[in-house]
């Protein structure tokens, strides 16, 4: 079952028909701070702004004996949640067009449906009810490793504006994604982008009997970034871009840059046949770890 309740108030630049920015609601603070997120991101796009609620019932939830011209509690529920939604965004950003939705359904696989046609699905990083206190857990692990698109899970922060986005490179052509949409967020908030990779050495490195020129391997992982950065630099130019490369655990360089950054981009290499493999661990940590905001950007 899906009930629609969609309200608009359309800006001079909204376009009819755009791809929306998806939100997903449920009541709570961290919710909310997604709605802020994702109205804020609505604004920059000039896109509009999908708010979805899910019913999720449980096994024994008998709901088909209910009169239909009387909702249940979790449907009258869901409908104040999306309103109360609605008018934070239209505080937030007056001129997005807004629209509502109240969906029956599994969470995970409803939200991972919503991600077609969406420039991205944000989340809230804890929740109630259907969120079930940990969105960092099972819901989002499987939404970021399933949804067809960027997943951004809103973390708890002082909102305060750094005005840089950080985003991850490695030496696969699977980071692709991840810096096409890295870069067009540093371009729409007219900030820097600080590409972070971060190395290590292999273990039997650390073998007496091994030799290793760090200089010509600190030489090689700079070329890795610089090599991977180029075409996008030229297509941004307007972006600055900084160039971040030390030797240390990658979940650990990019939470560290995360202190600083609006926004952190890792990207997904979407193998695997559950969330927690499609996820990979660099992605999972920083959604664990990172001091606000991490979009996850599968290949």
């Amino acid at each position: 079952m899906s009930s629609n309740d969609t309200s608009q108030l359309a800006g001079p630049d909204a376009h009819e028909g755009s791809s929306p920015i998806v939100v997903a609601v449920d009541g709570s603070a961290d919710a909310d701070r997604a709605v802020r997120w994702a109205a804020d991101d609505a604004f920059r796009r000039r896109s509009p702004l999908r708010i979805v609620h899910v019913v999720e019932r449980g096994p024994y939830d008998i709901h088909r004996f209910a009169a239909p011209e009387r909702p249940d509690t979790m449907v009258m529920n869901g409908r104040k949640v999306l309103a109360e939604a609605e008018q934070t965004a239209r505080k937030r950003q007056p001129s997005v067009e807004v629209s509502t939705e109240l969906i029956e359904g599994n969470l995970t696989r409803t939200l991972c449906g919503q991600a077609a046609g969406a420039i991205a699905i944000v989340l809230g990083s804890r929740g109630l009810g259907g969120f079930a206190g940990a969105l960092l857990g099972s819901v989002s692990t499987h939404v970021a490793g399933h949804a067809h698109g960027p997943v951004v899970v809103v973390r708890p922060g002082d909102e305060e504006v750094h005005r840089e986005v950080v985003v991850g490179v490695d030496d696969s052509p699977q980071c692709e994604p991840a810096l096409a949409y890295a870069f067009e967020q540093a371009r729409l908030r007219g900030c820097a982008l600080r590409a972070v990779h971060a190395w290590q050495l292999p273990v039997h490195a650390f073998a007496p009997e091994v030799s290793y020129d760090m200089d010509e391997i600190r030489q090689a992982q700079h070329r890795v970034v610089q090599e991977r950065l180029a075409a996008w630099r030229e297509k941004f130019s307007e972006v600055e871009v900084v160039e971040d490369v030390h030797s240390a655990h990658p979940v650990e360089a990019l939470t560290s840059a995360s202190t600083r950054a609006d926004l952190v981009v890792v990207g997904s290499r979407g193998r695997g046949a559950v969330g927690s493999i499609l996820l990979g661990s660099v992605s999972r940590g920083v959604l664990h770890h990172a001091h606000g905001p991490v979009a996850v950007v599968r290949s």
